[in-house]
Protein backbone atom coordinates (compact mmCIF):
# COMPACT_ATOMS: atom_id res chain seq x y z
CA UNK A 1 0.00 0.00 0.00
CA UNK A 2 1.32 3.53 -1.06
CA UNK A 3 1.85 6.00 1.55
CA UNK A 4 -1.03 8.60 1.18
CA UNK A 5 -1.34 10.75 -1.27
CA UNK A 6 2.40 11.51 -2.16
CA UNK A 7 2.59 8.50 -4.57
CA UNK A 8 5.64 6.80 -3.17
CA UNK A 9 5.89 3.07 -1.30
CA UNK A 10 4.63 2.37 1.71
CA UNK A 11 7.70 3.25 4.12
CA UNK A 12 8.35 3.07 7.62
CA UNK A 13 10.50 4.47 9.54
CA UNK A 14 12.86 2.81 12.40
CA UNK A 15 13.88 5.32 15.08
CA UNK A 16 16.86 4.11 16.61
CA UNK A 17 16.88 5.26 20.22
CA UNK A 18 18.65 2.62 21.70
CA UNK A 19 22.05 4.19 23.15
CA UNK A 20 23.47 4.88 26.79
CA UNK A 21 24.46 8.65 25.86
CA UNK A 22 27.89 7.95 27.34
CA UNK A 23 29.33 11.03 25.87
CA UNK A 24 26.62 13.09 27.90
CA UNK A 25 28.10 11.75 30.86
CA UNK A 26 25.28 9.16 31.25
CA UNK A 27 22.56 11.41 31.21
CA UNK A 28 19.79 10.30 28.70
CA UNK A 29 20.57 12.95 25.73
CA UNK A 30 17.05 11.86 24.28
CA UNK A 31 15.24 13.28 27.27
CA UNK A 32 17.22 16.61 27.30
CA UNK A 33 15.35 19.62 26.91
CA UNK A 34 15.40 21.10 23.56
CA UNK A 35 13.72 24.23 23.08
CA UNK A 36 11.52 23.62 26.26
CA UNK A 37 10.59 19.89 24.94
CA UNK A 38 13.04 16.84 24.93
CA UNK A 39 14.96 15.58 21.91
CA UNK A 40 13.22 12.75 21.17
CA UNK A 41 9.97 14.49 20.67
CA UNK A 42 11.25 16.85 18.29
CA UNK A 43 12.57 13.64 16.30
CA UNK A 44 9.14 11.74 16.45
CA UNK A 45 6.90 15.30 15.74
CA UNK A 46 8.88 15.31 11.90
CA UNK A 47 8.11 11.65 11.10
CA UNK A 48 4.63 11.92 12.24
CA UNK A 49 4.18 15.03 10.40
CA UNK A 50 5.68 13.54 7.10
CA UNK A 51 3.59 12.75 4.47
CA UNK A 52 6.75 10.10 2.92
CA UNK A 53 6.38 8.06 6.09
CA UNK A 54 3.16 5.64 6.88
CA UNK A 55 4.30 3.68 10.12
CA UNK A 56 7.30 4.48 12.76
CA UNK A 57 8.80 1.94 15.18
CA UNK A 58 10.72 2.95 17.93
CA UNK A 59 14.11 1.41 19.17
CA UNK A 60 14.94 1.50 22.51
CA UNK A 61 16.27 0.39 26.03
CA UNK A 62 14.02 -1.94 27.61
CA UNK A 63 14.40 0.39 31.24
CA UNK A 64 13.41 3.61 28.61
CA UNK A 65 10.00 1.98 26.94
CA UNK A 66 7.53 3.35 29.90
CA UNK A 67 8.65 6.83 29.49
CA UNK A 68 8.94 6.71 25.12
CA UNK A 69 5.80 5.47 25.42
CA UNK A 70 4.40 8.28 27.37
CA UNK A 71 6.10 10.82 25.79
CA UNK A 72 4.85 9.66 22.55
CA UNK A 73 1.52 9.76 23.79
CA UNK A 74 2.01 13.42 24.81
CA UNK A 75 3.50 14.52 21.74
CA UNK A 76 0.07 12.63 19.82
CA UNK A 77 2.28 10.63 17.90
CA UNK A 78 -0.22 8.34 15.91
CA UNK A 79 2.08 6.83 13.18
CA UNK A 80 4.07 4.68 16.41
CA UNK A 81 3.15 1.04 15.17
CA UNK A 82 5.47 -0.76 17.69
CA UNK A 83 8.15 -0.43 20.69
CA UNK A 84 11.23 -2.94 20.64
CA UNK A 85 14.26 -3.57 22.35
CA UNK A 86 17.59 -2.81 21.10
CA UNK A 87 20.22 -4.97 20.93
CA UNK A 88 24.38 -4.95 22.46
CA UNK A 89 25.18 -3.39 18.99
CA UNK A 90 23.53 -0.91 16.45
CA UNK A 91 23.50 -3.42 13.63
CA UNK A 92 21.46 -5.58 16.28
CA UNK A 93 19.05 -2.61 17.35
CA UNK A 94 18.17 -1.78 13.69
CA UNK A 95 17.78 -5.89 13.15
CA UNK A 96 15.01 -5.59 15.65
CA UNK A 97 13.79 -2.50 14.46
CA UNK A 98 13.37 -3.21 10.62
CA UNK A 99 12.41 -7.06 11.91
CA UNK A 100 9.04 -5.49 13.13
CA UNK A 101 8.39 -3.05 10.91
CA UNK A 102 5.07 -4.14 8.90
CA UNK A 103 5.72 -6.44 5.86
CA UNK A 104 3.55 -4.86 4.01
CA UNK A 105 6.61 -1.79 4.19
CA UNK A 106 8.23 -1.24 1.03
CA UNK A 107 10.51 0.77 2.16
CA UNK A 108 12.52 1.47 5.66
CA UNK A 109 14.16 4.55 6.95
CA UNK A 110 16.33 4.06 9.57
CA UNK A 111 16.95 7.29 11.64
CA UNK A 112 18.98 8.59 14.61
CA UNK A 113 16.63 9.41 17.93
CA UNK A 114 19.08 12.01 18.44
CA UNK A 115 18.83 13.89 15.15
CA UNK A 116 15.82 16.18 15.81
CA UNK A 117 16.52 18.64 12.93
CA UNK A 118 16.24 16.65 10.17
CA UNK A 119 14.12 18.38 7.26
CA UNK A 120 10.75 16.91 5.95
CA UNK A 121 12.98 17.70 2.64
CA UNK A 122 15.87 15.25 3.80
CA UNK A 123 13.44 12.71 4.59
CA UNK A 124 11.40 12.53 1.55
CA UNK A 125 14.38 13.20 -1.37
CA UNK A 126 16.51 9.83 0.11
CA UNK A 127 12.90 8.20 0.15
CA UNK A 128 12.24 8.90 -3.93
CA UNK A 129 15.79 7.81 -4.51
CA UNK A 130 15.80 4.73 -2.93
CA UNK A 131 12.26 3.85 -4.55
CA UNK A 132 14.07 3.83 -7.16
CA UNK A 133 17.71 2.55 -6.87
CA UNK A 134 16.57 0.68 -3.49
CA UNK A 135 18.58 2.19 -1.22
CA UNK A 136 20.08 6.12 -0.58
CA UNK A 137 21.22 8.12 2.14
CA UNK A 138 21.74 11.73 2.80
CA UNK A 139 24.85 13.39 2.75
CA UNK A 140 26.75 16.79 2.80
CA UNK A 141 29.97 17.74 2.09
CA UNK A 142 32.87 17.67 4.76
CA UNK A 143 33.93 21.21 4.88
CA UNK A 144 37.50 20.77 6.65
CA UNK A 145 40.55 19.50 5.03
CA UNK A 146 40.87 15.83 5.61
CA UNK A 147 44.51 14.39 6.65
CA UNK A 148 45.72 10.87 7.07
CA UNK A 149 47.16 10.07 9.94
CA UNK A 150 50.08 7.41 10.20
CA UNK A 151 51.77 7.06 13.72
CA UNK A 152 50.82 10.37 14.62
CA UNK A 153 52.02 12.03 11.76
CA UNK A 154 50.00 13.38 8.48
CA UNK A 155 50.73 11.23 6.18
CA UNK A 156 48.63 12.54 3.03
CA UNK A 157 45.95 14.75 1.97
CA UNK A 158 42.78 13.33 1.29
CA UNK A 159 41.23 15.34 -1.83
CA UNK A 160 38.41 17.05 -0.03
CA UNK A 161 35.90 17.21 -3.02
CA UNK A 162 35.74 13.14 -2.74
CA UNK A 163 34.27 13.10 0.71
CA UNK A 164 31.03 13.33 2.37
CA UNK A 165 29.62 12.96 5.86
CA UNK A 166 26.16 10.22 6.07
CA UNK A 167 23.52 11.07 7.86
CA UNK A 168 19.98 9.46 8.27
CA UNK A 169 17.38 8.48 7.27
CA UNK A 170 19.49 5.67 5.45
CA UNK A 171 16.30 4.38 3.24
CA UNK A 172 16.28 0.57 1.63
CA UNK A 173 14.52 -1.84 0.21
CA UNK A 174 12.91 -3.59 3.76
CA UNK A 175 13.92 -6.86 2.34
CA UNK A 176 17.38 -5.81 1.13
CA UNK A 177 18.01 -4.40 4.51
CA UNK A 178 17.19 -6.96 6.77
CA UNK A 179 18.94 -9.12 4.27
CA UNK A 180 22.10 -7.43 5.14
CA UNK A 181 21.64 -7.09 8.40
CA UNK A 182 20.78 -10.86 9.14
CA UNK A 183 23.98 -11.25 7.13
CA UNK A 184 26.55 -9.29 9.43
CA UNK A 185 24.40 -10.93 12.47
CA UNK A 186 25.57 -14.19 11.51
CA UNK A 187 29.06 -13.45 10.31
CA UNK A 188 29.55 -11.80 13.56
CA UNK A 189 30.18 -8.44 12.28
CA UNK A 190 28.76 -5.19 13.35
CA UNK A 191 27.99 -1.82 11.63
CA UNK A 192 28.04 1.86 12.58
CA UNK A 193 26.63 2.66 9.53
CA UNK A 194 23.83 0.83 7.77
CA UNK A 195 24.75 1.43 4.44
CA UNK A 196 27.59 -0.60 5.15
CA UNK A 197 25.70 -3.47 5.93
CA UNK A 198 24.05 -3.38 2.50
CA UNK A 199 27.16 -2.43 0.92
CA UNK A 200 28.97 -5.48 2.12
CA UNK A 201 26.08 -7.25 0.19
CA UNK A 202 27.38 -5.35 -3.47
CA UNK A 203 24.54 -3.42 -3.49
CA UNK A 204 25.45 0.81 -3.80
CA UNK A 205 23.51 3.40 -2.42
CA UNK A 206 22.36 6.61 -3.93
CA UNK A 207 23.66 9.89 -2.47
CA UNK A 208 21.04 12.48 -1.65
CA UNK A 209 21.28 16.07 -0.17
CA UNK A 210 21.69 16.27 3.59
CA UNK A 211 21.51 19.20 5.48
CA UNK A 212 24.26 20.95 7.77
CA UNK A 213 21.24 21.33 10.50
CA UNK A 214 20.65 17.50 10.44
CA UNK A 215 22.95 17.47 13.41
CA UNK A 216 23.09 14.15 15.53
CA UNK A 217 22.96 15.36 19.89
CA UNK A 218 25.92 13.49 20.77
CA UNK A 219 27.48 16.36 23.82
CA UNK A 220 26.09 19.31 25.40
CA UNK A 221 27.41 21.53 22.99
CA UNK A 222 24.96 20.04 20.12
CA UNK A 223 21.99 21.07 22.60
CA UNK A 224 23.14 24.76 22.18
CA UNK A 225 24.00 24.55 18.18
CA UNK A 226 20.31 22.69 17.95
CA UNK A 227 18.78 25.42 19.52
CA UNK A 228 20.42 28.26 17.72
CA UNK A 229 19.29 26.10 14.47
CA UNK A 230 15.52 26.36 15.90
CA UNK A 231 15.77 29.63 16.91
CA UNK A 232 16.46 30.82 14.02
CA UNK A 233 14.05 29.01 11.86
CA UNK A 234 11.38 30.31 13.98
CA UNK A 235 12.63 34.00 13.51
CA UNK A 236 12.46 33.65 9.60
Amino acid sequence: MPTENTGLPAVCAVIVAAGSSRRMGGENKLLMPLCGRPVLAHTLEVFERSRAVRDIVLVCREQDMETYRALAESSRITKLRSMVQGGATRTDSVLAGVSASPEDAALVAVHDGARPLVSDKVITDAVRAAAESGAAAPVVPVKDSIKRIENGKIAADVPRDTLAAVQTPQVFRRELLLDALQSAAASGRSFTDDCAAVEALGQTVSATEGSYENIKVTTPEDILVAEAFMHREAAE
